[in-house]
């Protein structure tokens, strides 16, 4: 199960597996999940994330915004925060991501955050351990 499920969704949504890795990865920080974030952190420095890669995935680890970000990374980011912490996305982000993602877009990255959020929800109710990785746990 945990080989598949972290890359369905990134490869069939609309807004591509680099966008589909930073929303994973904020949901795995929100939820501080450490499997979901051993298996996605390596995938996300891979899949073409910002010019400066590492500095993204450590403000992610460290709950802020990285400055690195590409347009559409903050947008997808700032997209995924308002919606893990403040339930509704602003009407001003949700018109960003819909004029940038299109409806089929804005519709995957919430069912991304959706789908990696009850994998999240799973695995901190079992306690899961995470997985070898190369990527450094997340911080407490």
């Amino acid at each position: 199960m945990r080989a598949a499920h972290g890359r369905i969704p990134a490869r069939a949504a609309a807004i591509g597996t680099r966008l589909s890795e930073i929303a994973i990865l904020v949901t795995a920080r929100e939820w501080d999940q450490q499997v979901e974030w051993a298996i996605h952190a390596p995938v996300a420095e891979r899949s073409g994330i910002a010019p400066d890669v590492i500095d993204v995935i450590d403000a992610i680890a460290q709950r802020r915004k990285s400055p690195a970000l590409q347009a559409d990374e903050a947008l997808v980011f700032d997209f995924c925060v308002e919606l893990h912490r403040s339930k509704p996305v602003s009407d001003v982000t949700y018109a960003h991501a819909l004029a940038l993602f299109g409806e089929q877009g804005v519709v995957d990255l919430m069912g991304i955050n959706g789908y990696h959020t009850f994998f999240a929800m799973v695995m901190n109710a079992a306690q899961t351990p995470a997985p070898a990785s190369t990527a450094a746990p997340l911080p407490a």
